[in-house]
């Protein structure tokens, strides 16, 4: 079964707009699990204005399921990783001012870079994940630095859907069989929803796991944060 994460950067965002502690982002990542998600993503960013170096450390001694931690690999980053001990990094190529994941990494051009990184979180017993899009090229180099997964950078598959679903699922096919045969796991995440997830899935059954934060929160305004999670566990049986 295809693992859930909920990644929690909107709470914090919504907190972060207001100042002082309201939404409590320590407790939506405790109902997120109680809820039924199978894990707690977030992704810190230089700048903090969602998810701060400090939340990050008290979240990780109330994960009780997995804790994902996404991020570009700055030294900063790199050193929080390491004092968290999370289950997963997953590492992406943003710059320290995007708004949010655009791109997967050219890992033909940033082998050795993303290796050594690799290398250190390997030896701390820390499972790997590197953002990427559908190129052969990417996902084959990928392989090459000993990461343990990647993970598909989905939103060109979401824009496409309601036009052509097949056409646009094609070269996300294509990207997870040559991950499952050069040995890595496999993760997806950006802009799935409740329209376009469970077609995802059942196309890619070997799917480990999706992250989801925006569609997710944004159904949880209307929805309930409960219902929510459920209803987004149920396109993944």
């Amino acid at each position: 079964m295809t693992k859930l994460s909920v990644n929690i950067n909107k709470i914090a965002t919504l907190r972060n707009a207001r100042g002082g502690n309201m939404p409590n982002v320590l407790n939506a990542a405790i109902n997120c699990q109680l809820f039924g998600a199978d894990g707690i993503t977030v992704h810190p960013r230089p700048d903090e204005r969602h998810i701060k170096y400090s939340d990050v450390i008290e979240i990780r001694s109330i994960i009780t399921t997995e804790f994902n931690i996404e991020g570009y690999p700055s030294d900063d980053f790199i050193a929080l990783v390491l004092s968290v001990k999370p289950d997963q990094v997953t590492l992406v190529p943003d710059p320290h001012d995007a708004i949010t994941s655009n791109a997967g990494w050219d890992t033909l051009k940033n082998k050795i870079f993303l290796t050594d990184i690799v290398s250190v979180f390997r030896k701390e017993g820390i499972r790997t994940s590197l953002f990427v899009d559908t190129n052969p090229v990417n996902i084959e180099n990928a392989a090459l630095t000993r990461t343990d997964r990647i993970e598909l950078y989905t939103e060109p598959y979401a824009t496409g859907f309601s036009q052509n679903a097949a056409e646009a699922l094609e070269p996300f096919i294509k990207a997870a069989e040559i991950a499952r045969e050069r040995g890595l796991g496999l993760n997806a995440g950006h802009d799935l929803n409740l329209e376009n997830l469970r077609y995802f899935q059942q196309n890619i059954p070997w799917l480990d796991e999706v992250s989801i934060g925006h569609a997710l929160i944004c159904d949880a305004l209307y929805l309930g944060l409960e219902n929510t999670i459920q209803m987004y566990k149920r396109q993944l049986v």
